[in-house]
């Protein structure tokens, strides 16, 4: 299916039924992964609920952010894609423009929320295992700090990445197009 007079091809993955098949599959599975099969019906009840619930948010920031920018929603993971990867710029100049502008509105978003987003996040993973170990699962609670200490590490450097390739393809789409 074609993106409304772009001439890209929409991918199927940005599509609402396929996130929220994507959900569906990862909350089951870790949900039969963690309680067994014993209670799949309401583990699969549980993932139509939650897949449903984050399908929506997702299509509501995506229409959101397209509202925001001057675009369409079916644009937005492309142009998503295209900063994460520090890909190529978009040749139409409305849609450098728009660019310009989902990146300002992410840094915006991530510099808003960076003092308590990070923080909360390390407590929450790196802070729970303790409660393990309080509770003498000792094995359990390691494998929780492990996790939650890998998790951490990881995600300081995902955001630092992207961080810098945002700014980097906005300064490219800048001195190319001149869009201050």
């Amino acid at each position: 299916m074609r993106s409304n007079g772009h001439g890209r091809e929409e991918r199927w993955q940005d599509r609402w039924w396929a996130m929220g098949l994507l959900v569906l599959v990862v909350w089951v599975g870790i949900q039969l992964a963690f309680y067994g099969w014993s209670g799949w019906p309401g583990i699969l009840v549980g993932g139509f609920v939650y897949a449903g619930l984050m399908t929506w948010l997702l299509m509501r920031r995506r229409r959101r952010d397209a509202r925001a920018v001057g675009t369409e929603a079916a644009r937005v993971p492309e142009l998503e894609r295209r900063i994460a990867k520090n890909g190529e710029l978009p040749e139409d100049p409305a849609e450098q423009a728009a660019m310009v502008r989902l990146i300002r509105r992410r840094e915006e978003k991530l510099r808003r929320n960076r003092w308590w987003a990070l923080p909360f996040l390390g407590l929450l993973l790196v802070g729970m295992p303790f409660f393990w170990f309080a509770a003498g699962n000792v094995p359990v609670g390691l494998w929780g700090l492990g996790f939650g200490v890998g998790f951490m590490g990881w995600i300081s450097w995902f955001n630092r990445r992207f961080e810098r390739r945002m700014a980097a393809m906005r300064r490219r789409i800048e001195g190319v197009g001149g869009y201050a």
